[in-house]
């Protein structure tokens, strides 16, 4: 393309310098200038690069609030407000891949927000396939390469973006990665998360981010907020400002940026099946014997630790069912929720901006 233009310049510039020397009448000098300008444009590129419009953002509320909650009913409610498109009863990754297969137009998605009510320990509700295992890097994985998931259609392009609303999941790279895979199409959408706390229910905003902090024990056998606010201490001794022991006994936010503290459980359990086996059905006296007994069973202990939290901090029981050996293990986690508050100015929540590198990870 270089060449050709710079031939063209010579070109014109011969022609035109020409028509200066030789006895020309008027018309001929004309048309050897439109010829000189017509062989110059020939040469450019007038390709004019359209802008690609994409669809209103739109919202898969993936879960229903029980009991007490409204989680999803204030997230509802915050994406109604700024008028995006809200899709229900969409509870697993199949079924929001049919979705957006079955509602494609002309101009491809933008804004895919998924809702999602979890924590890093317990995982997602989310469900991976109708009526499947709940999503878990490996159980994604899983459905991916027996092709159980459908195939996204073209329907997305680089700049479009799929965001979870799921707490901590940014931290979960192994788990993202496999989001980046079940939403593959010709052109990949980036996957997006926070590895905050995504909160939609608070007391001074529909919707804000905060930092986690954790501390567990053995279901049922707390050892006391006392100890509990040392142990967190000596976790998180980056964090000076928050008094552990009050955030302890705090359950909710009281002011803008305070930190206050929920709970959840994790359970975890084991069916071990002795009808073909030569190996002698194990008994326990005690709780050290069922974790030493876990801990000299590779494919449980891996189990545990895929959680991060320590084996001590289960209560863990068992029982026999025909020739099943059924082990269970219960934690209780507590996390402290520290706002992210802007570090300037008047008390103000960082905005939840998925442009923000900070706040979240992208895929």
């Amino acid at each position: 393309m270089k060449t050709v233009f710079r031939n063209s310049v010579f070109a014109t510039a011969f022609i035109l310098t020409s028509s200066l020397f030789i006895n020309c009448d008027q018309t001929t000098t004309i048309k050897e200038n439109k010829m000189a300008t017509i062989a110059v444009e020939s040469s450019l590129d007038y390709t004019v690069k359209q802008e690609v419009i994409t669809r209103n953002p739109l919202v898969f509320i993936t879960g229903f609030d029980k009991g007490e909650e409204h989680y999803y009913e204030t997230a509802r409610s915050f994406f109604e407000e700024k008028e995006f498109e809200i899709v229900e009863d969409q509870y697993s990754i199949e079924e929001i891949i049919n979705w957006l297969n079955r509602n494609v137009s002309e101009n491809p998605y933008g804004e895919i927000h998924i809702v999602n009510k979890s924590n890093p320990f317990k995982g997602m509700s989310l469900e991976t396939v109708v009526k499947g295992e709940k999503v878990t890097a490996q159980t994604l994985r899983k459905n991916i390469t027996m092709g159980t998931l459908p195939i996204l259609q073209e329907s997305v392009n680089a700049n479009s973006k799929i965001i979870f609303h799921a707490n901590g999941l940014g931290e979960n790279k192994e788990l993202m990665k496999a989001f980046k895979d079940a939403f593959c199409a010709d052109e990949l959408p980036n996957v997006i998360a926070s590895p905050y706390y995504s909160i939609f229910n608070g007391e001074f905003s529909n919707h804000y981010l905060a930092k986690p902090h954790y501390v567990f024990y053995p279901t049922a056998h707390s050892p006391g907020k006392v100890d509990l606010s040392k142990e967190i201490a000596r976790k998180y001794p980056q964090e000076k400002d928050i008094n552990w022991y009050d955030t302890l006994n705090n359950e909710y936010e009281r002011f803008v940026g305070e930190a206050y503290t929920t709970q959840f459980e994790i359970p975890i359990k084991f069916e071990l099946d002795y009808h073909n086996s030569d190996n002698e059905v194990p008994t326990f006296e005690n709780q050290e014997e069922i974790i030493n007994f876990i801990e000299q069973q590779e494919l449980l202990f891996a189990e545990v630790e895929e959680l991060n939290i320590p084996i001590a901090k289960y209560r863990w029981t068992y029982r026999m069912k025909n020739s099943t050996l059924i082990i269970t293990g219960k934690s209780t986690g507590l996390v402290v929720l520290k706002p992210l508050i802007k570090p300037y100015g008047e008390l103000q929540y960082i905005q939840p901006d998925t442009n923000n590198k900070r706040l979240y990870a992208l895929k």
